[in-house]
């Protein structure tokens, strides 16, 4: 059972609507914040890690549909638009850049609350249900952190583990050295890779010990690495 208050955040620069929004939020106990331009949005986005974010497109410095391409670059929060845009155009746009769901104004306090209620439902499931992350012959279980390669339990250290993880939830996908610093150390330790550096390859070391047969985390030189894994390995 949830003990805290969801985080809501409301990305939106009429000065109206957003005090309505935090009105309203607080009202049935979530925990509101608001940014009144796109990259005070993005900034808090990532600072303080909402349960859900209200976002508008029409914002003074960026389109909105520039917010939801950036969040969606290292975030899968649930993202509901609203905006007074109707055109099927607009909508279809913002689905297909990762937005959730799209709300047109005006729109009805109980029709947004319940909009608000399923995504959070359904990332609730979601984190409930995905508690083991299974590629290949490589299994990570995320309640109990521990990891199996080929039936074979692998100890890893908790920034190892922390590291497979995100490599593994991105599974063929390239992730960037300052993302992959980010996640796993924190934004304090900005462009120093060599921590990076040092943890990939002790993973490598437990994961690639056939290296003629084994090369399951590619480097990007210059950019990042992916994790790549089939399903026959």
């Amino acid at each position: 059972m949830r003990t805290t208050q969801p985080k809501i955040l409301i990305i939106e620069d009429d000065p109206q609507i957003r005090k309505f929004l935090m009105i309203t939020l607080t009202s049935h106990d979530y925990a509101a914040i608001s940014a009144e331009t796109g990259n005070e949005g993005i900034r808090l986005a990532s600072s303080v890690k909402p349960d859900a974010i209200l976002l508008d497109l029409g914002l003074p410095d960026i389109d909105g549909t520039e917010v939801i391409r950036t969040i969606r670059e290292w975030s899968k929060v649930p993202l509901i638009v609203l905006s007074v845009r109707t055109q099927e155009e607009e909508k279809i746009k913002a689905f297909d850049l990762g937005a959730n769901d799209y709300v047109t104004k005006p729109f009805g306090t109980n029709e947004l609350l319940a909009r608000i209620r399923v995504s959070l439902r359904d990332t609730i499931l979601a984190q409930v249900e995905n508690t083991e992350i299974i590629i290949g012959d490589l299994k990570i279980d995320l309640l109990k952190h521990q990891v199996q390669f080929r039936g074979e339990r692998i100890k890893l250290s908790p920034k190892e583990f922390n590291l497979l993880k995100i490599l593994a939830m991105n599974a063929g996908k390239l992730l960037t050295h300052n993302y992959l610093m980010q996640q796993v150390w924190g934004k304090a330790y900005g462009d120093d890779n060599q921590y990076l550096r040092i943890y990939i390859a002790q993973l490598r070391q437990k994961l690639e010990k056939d290296p003629a047969r084994d090369q399951f985390i590619i480097n990007e030189p210059g950019i990042g690495y992916r994790l790549e894994i089939g399903e026959n390995t």
